[in-house]
């Protein structure tokens, strides 16, 4: 059984605005982030979500009693360290998971300590929820892979390699940024309509990538891959993930070694780190479609085939400054689902490991651009105006091909479905600037 008592929909907490119909985290979530008291110096904690507010973590190892083991796993925890959280491994994030959930439900022993443990999401401030040891983003989208590719090599979008293993890139760990703030439009070489030599410049092709992040919370040794059934055991948690890219000055840098400047100046990730526990009633069979290969045998497994696919629900949404200054809010640009990715977390996991390379606890995947295959569902401009040459129409008489300054895309995902709460993934966004 992947689910128990923490996922029971009936299940309500003492802190009201989590029992609200529709509420992204309910007592049956429970994600933890980083954070402080907006504009303070205090040191940085970890917190869990609870409603519209945030249970301080550090404050309720100390006003609650909890029993030796709980005080344990809360000990980095208070100390604003969720890679040390994560070290202790999966039985602790499961049984700390209860811990909570029990001491949030209504009716519970620690209720009255705890009310003094809560501070309101908009009172916080965020920063990462841990530092990124290192970054890979992989290309687990099939849909995103065949209409990119059907813009550059229309006679093989799909090249041969994609259908047999997860293509991925080492992308840059010091620039993965908290949701929010500003992206300042990069600058890099490109070619003007493809001929001619390079101008060096601003991206004039700017454009966002609706993703998925997977923190990793356990390690392996160098030299040993992690097999697939072992996988499950080093995925934390799930964030949401922007991938920020200069598909100009990707056109020309790209070959003969993949993404660099184009994709290294910022990726942006949602402050709240949701747990495969709390994901547990929206896991789903994996199949490939009929007549595509099966995986070959070290990516493939019995619990990968009944479990390995995520139902999560995704959004992409923009507001223009001349929106803004309208006061017209912003306007979806399209909607998909993880199901649609060809690959999955545990298999990303299996394949980055069977050389023999070591994760890091704190080390983040990003899936790649999760599209689905009907028309706006694309998870990327670079889809959904075919490379720019079908602008979206916008409110105010404007149209858009690639993000200009003033922009501001804001990405939203959670699961939602029948016998189970709905479960938020929070929201990541970013305001373009002009380049410096």
């Amino acid at each position: 059984m992947l689910t128990d008592a923490t996922h029971d929909p009936n299940l309500r907490s003492w802190v009201d605005s989590a029992n609200a119909p529709g509420c992204p985290t309910p007592i049956q979530n429970l994600p933890y982030a980083r954070f402080r008291r907006a504009g303070s110096d205090e040191a940085w904690r970890i917190g869990v979500a609870i409603g519209e507010q945030i249970l301080d973590l550090a404050l309720a190892a100390r006003q609650a009693p909890w029993g030796a083991d709980v005080d344990r796993m809360l000990a980095p925890l208070a100390q604003g360290d969720l890679a040390g959280f994560m070290a202790l491994g999966r039985a602790a994030w499961k049984a700390m998971r209860a811990a909570l959930s029990e001491a949030l439900a209504e009716g519970s022993v620690q209720g009255p300590f705890l009310e003094l443990c809560l501070l309101p999401q908009a009172e916080a401030e965020f920063t990462l929820p841990a530092a990124v040891g290192d970054y890979t983003d992989f290309y687990a989208g099939i849909h995103h892979a065949r209409a990119a590719g059907s813009l550059f090599r229309p006679d093989q979008p799909l090249l041969p390699n994609y259908q047999w293993l997860p293509i991925g890139y080492h992308g840059r760990a010091s620039t993965v940024v908290v949701e929010g703030g500003t992206i300042v439009r990069p600058s890099g070489q490109m070619r003007r309509d493809g001929a001619g030599p390079p101008h060096f410049g601003p991206t004039r092709r700017l454009d966002y990538e609706l993703e998925l992040g997977l923190w990793i919370g356990a390690s392996n040794l160098l030299g040993q891959p992690v097999t697939i059934d072992a996988a499950e055991e080093r995925l934390f948690g799930i964030t949401l993930l922007n991938d920020w890219s200069a598909r100009d000055i990707q056109a020309w840098e790209y070959q003969p070694l993949g993404p660099f400047l184009a994709k290294s100046f910022a990726t942006s990730v949602s402050p709240w780190v949701v747990t495969f526990e709390a994901l547990a009633p929206y896991r789903r069979p994996f199949a490939r479609p009929a007549g595509d290969p099966a995986p070959l045998p070290y990516l493939d497994g019995a619990f990968n085939r009944a479990h390995g696919a995520l139902d999560i629900r995704l959004e992409a949404w923009l507001q223009t400054a001349r929106m803004r200054a309208a006061r017209i809010g912003p306007v979806r640009l399209s909607q998909s689902n993880a199901l649609d990715a060809y690959w999955t977390a545990a298999q990303l996991v299996t394949h980055h490991t069977s050389n023999g390379c070591r994760l890091a606890i704190g080390d983040l995947f990003g899936t790649g651009t999760l599209s689905g295959p009907e028309a706006g569902q694309g998870g990327c401009l670079l889809e959904l105006t075919r490379g720019g040459r079908v602008p979206i129409a916008l409110p105010a008489g404007e149209q858009r091909a690639f993000l200009e300054d003033g922009d501001t895309v804001m990405l939203r995902a959670w699961c939602e479905g029948p016998g189970a709460a709905r479960i938020g993934l929070g929201a990541v966004g970013g305001t373009i600037v002009a380049a410096g």
